[in-house]
């Protein structure tokens, strides 16, 4: 069975290329361009894994990342944040992420850390 993974970015050529790149892998795909109620989507869709990007309308990727990580029913799902602003690589530690990935990222890299947190 296909493991599920929800992407959260608002740039639509790298929702693109990201859900291109992991169903390449094997992987089933949800995006979404942003959310005001995370815990919804996630209970929603039920993935295995969460990737968000940082910089989003509404709620950060790191706001997601905490609400996900403070619920109670969402709490042991992984979570990795995309950042393309070095900035942030170093505010981040404050969001409870499983992973960090610096974008522009490379492929392999980006599977190589999906599959760790997906393996049974």
């Amino acid at each position: 069975m296909k493991k599920k993974i929800l992407i959260i970015e608002d740039d639509n050529d790298i929702l693109d290329i990201t859900t291109l790149v992991l169903n390449m892998a094997d992987y089933e795909v949800i995006g979404s361009n942003g959310t005001d109620d995370i815990i919804a989507l996630v209970k929603t869709h039920q993935p295995d894994l969460v990737l968000t990007d940082y910089m989003l309308p509404g709620l950060t990727g790191g706001q997601i990342c905490k609400l996900i990580k403070n619920h109670k029913d969402t709490a042991k799902i992984p979570v990795i944040l995309m950042s393309a602003y070095q900035r942030q690589a170093i505010d981040v530690g404050n969001f409870d992420y499983d992973a960090y990935i610096k974008k522009p990222y490379n492929v392999g890299h980006l599977v190589s850390v999906m599959n760790k947190f997906t393996a049974n």
